[in-house]
């Protein structure tokens, strides 16, 4: 019989994957107690919670909630990043933490319902952050708009010359 705190945990990682955009999974073997602080406070920072679960309950849980089968990464040691905004942007966090400390390991993951493997990991971080894209969009769109009002403006003292 499953004992009270493998039920107890199994139900909190059902609640962390309820409504999720993104699960990544981590190695964070060889990093100091001080490291995974310094990644807990850079993944939150980026609208993500990292937790450390039993494989087998994670494996468990996704299994009951019918999510994409991902035991692949779900060896050894492992952390698990919940995003439940943007995904790409705690992804980028971890890849920007893993530069300088090579014991961390970005093994893959859950994104829009699909799984993916380390390298799909690594192109999903590099891309621009939703709070990016969007400053991106608003650039375009003034300049665009600063160009228009230039131009009718031009337009404007050509009819009255």
């Amino acid at each position: 019989m499953a004992n009270a705190k493998n039920i107890e945990n199994l139900a909190a990682i059902k609640e962390d994957l309820a409504d999720i955009t993104a699960l990544w999974v981590v190695d964070y073997r060889g990093l100091t107690v001080k490291q995974i602080q310094q990644l807990r406070r850079d993944v939150r920072e980026a609208d993500g919670v990292m937790k450390v679960y039993k494989n087998t309950l994670v494996q468990k849980a996704i299994e009951e909630l019918g999510l994409v089968n991902i035991d692949s990464v779900l060896e050894g040691p492992s952390a698990f990043v919940f995003a439940k905004g943007d995904a790409v942007a705690p992804a980028k966090a971890l890849k920007d933490f893993a530069k300088t400390n090579q014991n961390l390991v970005l093994k893959g993951g859950i994104m829009d319902g699909e799984f993916q493997d380390a390298a799909a990991f690594e192109t999903i971080a590099s891309l621009p952050s939703r709070d990016q894209l969007l400053g991106q969009i608003a650039s375009s769109l003034t300049a665009v708009a600063s160009q228009l009002a230039i131009a009718l403006g031009e337009m404007s003292e050509k009819e009255a010359a």
